[in-house]
């Protein structure tokens, strides 16, 4: 038993040595940078019956009609039974969420976010946030990544909500992540 707590112990160590000294994702920012921006991100949205997972959220998909465009990524948590993001619906919500986030510098940023329930987001080709399953409203973990230049960088993300409550936000920031501005986001 001893063997096998070591063992463990020697795995786990490692794993977060890895994780810590691990460089920063790179983001592609768009190319050609986006113009005539409308503030927001587009959404399209489905209702199955029922979903629990990411891989439920994304057949869901392939049936979506376009919602009403998201303010950004500031949803905080609703009442049971308050309408998930800008859906009609509280409940068996899948979003398909697109367009862009600008950053006004160069440098290194954390990002993470918080949901309620799953979410798959990329931002400039890089997977930032990822949680496949339900939840209250919580943290997904937070990834470090480079920003090359200032400006557009595409966003895309699956998010569902089952039952009960719903949120999503996103945060980014140089060392400590914070709330992201409505007018960072923009779609065509």
């Amino acid at each position: 038993m001893t063997f096998l707590k070591t063992a463990c112990t020697v795995v786990i160590t490692t794993c977060v040595a890895v994780t810590a000294f691990a460089a920063p994702l790179k983001l592609t920012p768009a190319d050609p940078q986006p113009s005539g921006l409308k503030e927001g991100l587009a959404v399209k949205y489905a209702f199955p019956y029922d979903v629990k997972t990411l891989h439920q959220a994304n057949r869901a998909l392939k049936n979506a009609s376009p919602g009403k465009p998201l303010a950004g990524l500031d949803y905080w948590d609703t009442n049971n039974g308050d309408p998930t993001l800008t859906s009609d619906k509280a409940h068996h919500v899948v979003a398909g969420i697109s367009g862009y986030v600008r950053f006004d510098g160069a440098g290194v940023y954390v990002i993470d976010f918080l949901t309620n329930d799953g979410l798959d987001a990329s931002v400039g080709g890089q997977q930032v946030g990822h949680f496949n399953g339900r939840q209250s409203c919580n943290e997904t973990r937070a990834v470090e990544v480079e920003v090359p230049r200032a400006g557009w960088y595409e966003l895309k993300a699956t998010y569902f909500q089952r039952v009960g409550t719903a949120c999503l936000h996103m945060r980014a920031g140089k060392g400590t992540p914070d709330w992201m501005p409505n007018s960072a986001f923009g779609y065509k």
